[in-house]
């Protein structure tokens, strides 16, 4: 327990003492830093936002938001994170700090550390490039200028390269989000005498084991994948634990402990991606920011998924593994993956203790019930692979009562190949609608071998409708699911219509 600790700040803090479900946020504002605000402990508002040094792809440090409400501290272990006192002080005030200051961004203040740590996440984004505006128009009334499309530049974009979904995760009450933009799009470019931007070009301190044991119960970091399997074929009440996105808000909200966590995000084996001729295989523990990054459009249905997965600051932090792992019927990623025709790679012990077997499970035949598969007790989800070619007509609608940061009502993940104006092939993905996510199976077969028109889809729309076994809660009711499940096949005929008049025009 001696060497159980986190920088914080610049400072070396240990950990000695703290009890094992203790969250960063918790374990920070008991230390003393209170900058950082709890909101509502789910993650969702953003106010606890901290930075982690995490590792960047030239083997330097990138500044990586997170919710420390969600964290488990002892995953910090041997880490290094940044606060809102760590970004300036009153006498000396962080570039961001000063800008929110300079534009009214900050009432009431509840929010503006957290604010203040994801806009300084994406201040220092390494490949964050100012965009250049025209001169307004001629003949434009000057006291509202208009200005030519500029490409980089658009609703959610600044001129400053300053991407607002950086920002998704925050949430104000009092001072509205105006003055908290234009704050980020005033935003230059980091001085090179700056401590946080010289901090980039070294290294981020690499994962150390870990083991805690406070009052009966027990943290454990594995230094390998073997010894997390060792745990999990030994330790029956053993919790695995990757980006902690939704067990956190079972520790803060229901009060859940666990005898036994073990946490697997930093294991190498489970944080690998790789593009081959016939298949893509994400790591399970590979954080959905960085699957986005490194994927860059290869795979467009999970393109359109992720800036509608929760916020950036759950995607720093959740997994695909996270997702799959809790059978929730209302998790995002599983109706993409079904129609990308996933399969899940488990991971096992070998029968000598010394290896690791793997077998590979259609995603269609994992879930078996209401938070139930076929994952088998030592077991845990390696890999996903999405097997190639993709499909060339996809599409992710997600039915929420907000476009972005919210848990889907319905959603719907479509993969078809359309050749002479036929359906060749259909795999639809669906969630919110049954205990688990499902495979549309009979709209695919109707859809299969059949035009591509209006008549087929309406067909398959009311087909559509019917499949699972939608229920009523204070999120939609079972008619209205049923109802979307039809209304997005016709609008996904309609978007297919209107892109194939822009190609021919």
């Amino acid at each position: 327990m001696t060497d159980i600790a986190v920088t914080v700040n610049g400072r070396h803090r240990p950990l000695a003492g703290t009890p094992t479900h203790a969250t960063a946020l918790d374990w920070l504002r008991e230390s003393g830093l209170s900058g950082s605000k709890e909101g509502c402990a789910e993650g969702e508002c953003g106010a606890c936002a901290m930075l982690l040094a995490t590792p960047a792809a030239d083997g330097g440090t990138t500044w990586t938001p997170v919710n420390a409400c969600l964290v488990p501290v002892y995953a910090l272990d041997g880490q290094e994170v940044v606060t809102a006192e760590g970004l300036g002080s009153v006498d000396d005030l962080h570039p961001v700090q000063a800008k929110l200051a300079e534009g009214g961004g900050s009432q009431c203040g509840y929010c503006t550390p957290g604010f203040a740590c994801s806009m300084a996440g994406e201040y220092y984004r390494a490949d964050r490039t100012a965009v250049s505006v025209p001169e307004p128009v001629e003949g434009s009334d000057a006291s509202c200028p208009v200005h030519e499309p500029v490409e980089g530049h658009d609703s959610e974009h600044g001129p400053n390269g300053f991407d607002l979904h950086a920002l998704s995760g925050n949430l104000c009450r009092c001072t509205g989000y105006r003055p908290i933009r234009d704050a980020a799009y005033t935003l230059g470019s980091p001085e090179a005498d700056d401590p946080l931007q010289q901090r980039l070009a070294q290294p981020a301190p690499d994962p150390v084991p870990t083991d805690a044991e406070i009052d009966g119960a027990r943290f454990v970091r594995p230094a390998t994948l073997v010894e997390a399997l060792r745990i999990l074929r030994d330790e029956k009440d053993a919790l695995l634990v990757a980006g902690s996105t939704d067990w956190g808000v079972e520790v803060n909200i229901r009060g859940r402990r666990a005898p036994l966590v073990v946490a697997i995000e930093q294991l190498p084996e489970l944080r690998t991606l790789t593009i081959e001729d016939d298949v893509v295989e994400i790591g399970a523990a590979l954080p959905l920011s960085e699957v986005e990054k490194r994927l860059d459009g290869r795979i467009p249905l999970l393109a359109q998924l992720f800036p509608q997965f929760a916020s950036r600051l759950i995607r720093n932090r959740g997994t695909f593994g996270g997702n799959l792992g809790t059978g929730s019927p209302i998790g995002d990623t599983p109706p993409a993956l079904l129609a990308l025709r996933a399969s899940v790679v488990l991971a096992s012990l070998s029968e000598n203790g010394a290896g690791v077997v793997l077998r590979e499970v259609d995603l269609a035949d994992y879930f078996t019930g209401y938070r139930q598969t076929v994952k088998r007790p030592g077991e845990l989800i390696q890999a996903i692979r999405i097997p190639l070619p993709l499909a060339t007509t996809t599409a992710f609608h997600k039915i929420a009562k907000r476009r972005f940061d919210d848990i889907s009502s319905v959603a719907v993940a479509f993969a078809l190949d359309i050749d002479g104006g036929v359906v060749t092939a259909a795999t639809i993905g669906l969630g919110g609608v049954a205990a688990t996510p499902l495979r549309a199976r009979a709209t695919e077969e109707s859809l299969i071998g059949k035009p591509w028109n209006i008549a087929t889809v309406k067909a398959a729309a009311e087909i559509l409708r019917s499949e699972g076994t939608p229920m009523s809660d204070h999120r939609a009711s079972s008619d209205y699911r049923s109802h979307m499940l039809r209304t997005s096949l016709l609008k996904l005929y309609s978007q297919t219509v209107i892109e194939s008049k822009e190609v021919s025009e």
